[in-house]
């Protein structure tokens, strides 16, 4: 009895394992289309800023953002652009892309389809009152999904836009201003998708670093640009 108990409970471990990897993978989704890097010809690479706004930083990330002349995506949570929704109006008013993060900035992975509904469509809601016109691409939390976020947003005909390179993913160079230039900017290429969070308070060294990985991305012959941008320079070159 004790063998087949355990090589269940190691099946179990093995799914649920599965699953959670299946969940938070970049590249691949069950439902509907995931972009995490565009195959293109134009040397342009999207940079993405996510969560907030807020109004303590929002009003520096755009000041360094028109000083370099940089049209971004910020992907925004509902709530937070309901707080501030003059620093939401800004962001738009600049000219910059904005997608939809959900309104609270919940794991929905295991997320019921209501809650689901009720998480995106309020935060859609926020970003047409800030008076963003474009089409609203979409993020999820902790760029985590499994069966019916991606079932719900590809019926929904969204891609769901993940990321190539997020430089503030190790803790031990997140507060590293010199490190996360590098981690962004060494092997980025043509089409990369470029994560950031400069919204809040325990960010200072992803702004600090914002302006210096724009100068070297261009110095590397890349521009940044909105996602939009890079999906319309996509190319079916493999």
């Amino acid at each position: 009895m004790l063998l087949p108990s355990l090589l269940l409970a190691l099946a179990v471990l093995g799914l649920a394992l599965g699953l959670h990897r299946l969940a938070g993978a970049r590249n691949f989704q069950l439902f509907g289309e995931i972009v995490s890097q565009v195959e293109t010809n134009s040397p342009v690479v999207a940079l993405t800023l996510d969560d907030g706004p807020t109004p303590e930083h929002t009003g520096r990330v755009l000041a360094i953002l028109k000083e370099k002349g940089v049209k971004a995506t910020f992907f925004l949570v509902g709530s937070d652009m309901e707080k501030n929704p003059d620093a939401t109006r800004a962001i738009v008013e600049a000219g910059h892309e904005i997608g939809n993060h959900t309104y609270s900035h919940s794991d929905l992975t295991l997320a019921s389809l209501s809650t689901i509904g009720t998480e995106i469509e309020r935060t859609d809601a926020a970003i047409r009152a800030a008076g963003f016109e474009g089409d609203v691409l979409f993020r999820p939390p902790f760029g985590r999904k499994l069966f019916t976020l991606p079932w719900y947003v590809s019926k929904h005909d969204r891609p769901t836009i993940m990321w190539t390179l997020a430089p503030e993913t190790d803790p031990a160079t997140r507060t590293d201003a010199d490190a996360l230039v590098r981690l962004a900017v060494e092997p980025a290429r043509r089409g990369s998708i470029i994560l950031m969070h400069v919204m809040h308070d325990n960010r200072e060294a992803s702004r600090q670093a914002l302006p210096r990985i724009i100068d070297a991305l261009r110095a590397k012959g890349l521009e940044p640009v909105p996602v939009s941008h890079l999906l319309s320079a996509q190319t079916d070159e493999f």
